[in-house]
């Protein structure tokens, strides 16, 4: 008799989508919607030296601002910002800045939902019961899509990683106002790795283990938008076309993570994160061409459509030679880019060993498409240290 297998998938997008230049200016409407009147607002110091926060303030009444948001929130941030809003009677959240503070924000809605501290929800522990309080996200960077994803990463200092929480719509922001004009002047730097960890973002979710149609929809229209206009954002910092596209890029991007993994290239970044304090989207985008590279035998199509999609030329190409072809203008993107190499992310080769170990013990390693062990994790960080483009 045949093994059963549940074929039944299912997506939820729990978040409501207010976009467009000068979105922003919609949160007093959203908070009165959601029945907020005494918000937290979340936020870091460099969001608040670039006057974005003086913006918001404009529209709020009673609102509590917790700016201590540093990179890669750890657990501390968090539990201290869980205490800041009970402390203040809080009942909402309003998270301003990159996906730093809009993991910062759910997080705290988490703990002040649920108590305890924040690494009690580490996925696969306590289970998440609840919806967090009201959360209305205001993304400023273009690159996490944690506007609309269903997650957040924090930092465990003591065990050197960096963990999930979430899974579940319950995490989700209830808003959010997503307003390209916030991101006008980023550095390009900051720029070129959020816009990459986009591309990641979709690249992964469209390629891995779980990838379903109305995920890959929105993965593959991530990836044209990455590939027309990240270059564009990067050189001309002040082009709102550009940023605007790559705001629904980024967003995209987060739509297509679902509540699934997302593959090799997140186990790696998100492990190494948690061992020397460097950009997220930098990282998974100095590891994410290796990884394509790896993975592309098996599973040519995929990759050769990705090809397409990066606007490479694929006619009269067999599926794989196409798919090594995208992995090609993948190297080129990112050099074109900017992206620091490995060692200027503060990695050594002979960190290799560890980095590849933690990598596979990373959950996100089950959704990678082709079997990736520790010595073929080796192999990557190898490739990574030393590959550009062909």
């Amino acid at each position: 008799m045949p093994v059963e297998v549940d074929i039944v998938r299912s997506v939820e997008v729990p978040t409501r989508l207010v976009h467009g230049p000068g979105a922003v200016r919609r949160l007093r409407e959203s908070l009165g919607e959601l029945g907020v009147a005494r918000p937290l607002l979340v936020t870091d110091p460099g969001v608040a030296a670039a006057g974005l926060v003086d913006r918001v303030l404009e529209q709020l009444d009673g609102v509590v601002v917790f700016d201590g948001v540093r990179p890669n929130p750890d657990i501390a941030l968090v539990d201290g910002g869980a205490e800041v809003y009970a402390e203040n009677a809080c009942d909402g959240l309003v998270a301003l800045g990159g996906g730093s503070s809009m993991d910062t924000a759910k997080s705290i809605g988490v703990v002040a939902r649920h108590g305890g501290s924040i690494r009690d929800y580490e996925w696969g522990h306590d289970p998440i019961e609840q919806r967090i309080p009201p959360l209305v996200a205001i993304p400023t960077t273009a690159g996490t899509g944690s506007e609309v994803t269903l997650w957040a990463v924090i930092t465990d200092h003591d065990r050197k990683i960096k963990f999930n929480v979430g899974g579940t719509p319950l995490i989700g922001p209830h808003v959010a106002l997503i307003d390209p004009e916030l991101m006008l002047g980023l550095p390009p730097a900051v720029t070129a790795a959020t816009g990459l960890d986009a591309l990641s973002h979709a690249v992964e979710c469209y390629t891995c283990d779980y990838h379903q149609p109305f995920n890959d929809a929105v993965a593959l229209y991530a990836i044209e938008l990455v590939a027309g206009w990240l270059r564009v954002a990067v050189e001309d910092g002040a082009n709102l076309e550009a940023r605007t596209q790559m705001a629904h890029a980024a967003t995209l991007g987060g739509m297509a993570y679902g509540t699934e993994s997302a593959g090799a290239a997140h186990a790696m970044s998100q492990s190494a994160g948690g061992v020397h304090d460097c950009p997220h989207g930098a990282l998974t985008a100095r590891v994410l061409g290796p990884v394509c590279e790896y993975n592309a035998p098996a599973l040519p199509e995929r990759y050769a459509r990705i090809a397409q999609g990066l606007g490479v030329d694929t006619s009269g190409m067999a599926p794989l030679a196409a798919a090594l072809a995208g992995v090609d203008e993948l190297y080129r993107l990112t050099d074109d880019v900017g992206i620091p190499t490995m060692a200027e992310l503060g990695f050594s080769e002979d960190e290799i060993p560890m980095l590849a170990r933690i990598a596979f013990e990373d959950p996100q390693t089950i959704g990678n498409p082709r079997e990736v062990d520790i010595p073929a994790y080796e192999e990557v960080y190898r490739n990574a240290f030393s590959r550009g483009p062909r």
